[in-house]
């Protein structure tokens, strides 16, 4: 399995991607400049009040677009930087930051709406640095990418809505453009409100609101676990599974079934082990339990976001009440830069929501096999 490459040093600022968020980030002002500043009357251009709003509209959402311009070229030309994961996301909330406080300054959106996305945005920001600390990674949901979706055709709407070339040439009265435009915006602020809420509900055991699920680890352990212990783990998951009359599955990539192998060699299984997905392939990861596919791109099969979507998958496909799941490199070959053989990614998924760990395990194919197998099952008892 491959994934983007890391790179380092001086690289890092001269990516294609990096370039064009750094772009994007220059520009910010010169859009506010557009939006606010008298510069038609400067230019003596008659008329150019009227164009102003669709020039800065114009600006806006070329400087949007540009977000998925720079994702893909990281992708595509596996450039992936620690720089640009932390500038790119930085460069939309200033984006859209300055785009709502321009507009609160022409007296075009109430304070309050701008005080709500931005006040989501420092919750967020908090808790994701709170979770970075802690080495917890927290999957994110489609509320989220959709609240970005609608509050930047919001706030472009907004841009435009007054400005008369725009209803004078579309089939809207003024008073229609603007209930259009508040109506997307109040679906955004919608948005903007459960992305939070539902943000905060997958961190509350880091705000001390539950029970701490177990935190992303990087374990060195070369322990030699045999397939008897082994059996001694699946034992105890089907024991304390069927004592909670909870239902169980599994989706496996490079353990290839080891561990729904353990769990059916114990007299009982039957009881509670619903079925397995083997999903060696990224194919099978998307088709079958759901992994989607801007996940693979983005941060491959071995990662805590794939593993926290498989388990999702394939509990919410076999319907039971947990699932584990297993993504890693086996060896003796597919190990990449920052993931070399043995680093080993496991999900866990229950009605409470998922969580992943990282492990580098020791040892030759099969050890690394069997150690993540282990591993699963004793995450999948502390789940029960």
């Amino acid at each position: 399995m491959s994934d983007a490459k890391k790179i380092s040093g001086s690289e890092q600022l001269m990516t294609a991607a990096n370039v064009v968020t750094m772009v994007r980030i220059a520009f910010i002002p010169v859009l506010v400049f557009i939006m606010l500043a008298p510069w038609v009357s400067w230019l003596g251009w008659d008329n150019g009040h009227l164009w102003q709003p669709i020039i800065a509209a114009v600006v806006f959402v070329i400087l949007s677009v540009t977000d998925t311009l720079d994702g893909y070229l990281a992708r595509s030309r596996n450039e992936v930087t620690d720089f640009g994961k932390f500038m790119d996301p930085l460069a939309d909330k200033i984006l859209v930051a300055s785009a709502m406080l321009a507009l609160v300054e022409t007296g075009v959106l109430p304070s309050w709406i701008a005080i709500v996305i931005l006040a989501r945005e420092f919750i967020v920001s908090g808790i994701r640095m709170l979770a970075a600390k802690e080495q917890v990674v927290i999957a994110a949901s489609w509320y989220g990418k959709a609240k970005t979706a609608f509050t930047m055709v919001a706030i472009t709407l907004f841009i435009i809505m007054n400005a008369p070339v725009v209803y004078e040439n579309i089939p809207l009265t003024h008073g229609q453009l603007v209930a259009f435009s508040w109506f997307i915006m109040i679906i955004a602020v919608v948005l903007t409100i459960v992305s939070m809420v539902d943000y905060i509900a997958k961190s509350k055991h880091l705000l001390g609101f539950g029970e701490s699920p177990a935190k992303e680890t990087d374990s060195t352990s070369a322990e030699i676990i045999d397939r008897e212990q082994l059996v001694s783990k699946a034992q105890l998951a089907i024991e304390t599974a069927v004592s909670k009359q909870l239902k169980i599955a599994t989706a496996e990539s490079c353990t290839g079934g080891m561990v729904a192998q353990a769990l059916t060699s114990v007299p009982g299984a039957s009881d509670t082990l619903e079925g397995t997905v083997v999903s060696y392939s990224n194919q099978v990861k998307h088709q079958v339990l759901g992994v989607s596919q801007s996940t693979l791109d983005e941060f491959g099969a071995v990662s805590s976001q794939t593993a926290c979507e498989m388990a999702a998958g394939v509990r919410n496909r076999l319907a039971c009440d947990a699932a584990v799941s297993i993504t890693g490199i086996a060896g003796p070959s597919g190990g990449v830069p920052g993931k070399p053989v043995g680093t080993v990614w496991i999900g866990v998924s229950t009605r409470d929501g998922e969580h992943a760990e990282l492990h580098h395990f020791k040892g030759d194919r099969e050890q690394v096999r069997i150690q993540s197998a282990a591993a699963a099952l004793d995450m999948l008892v502390k789940a029960l």
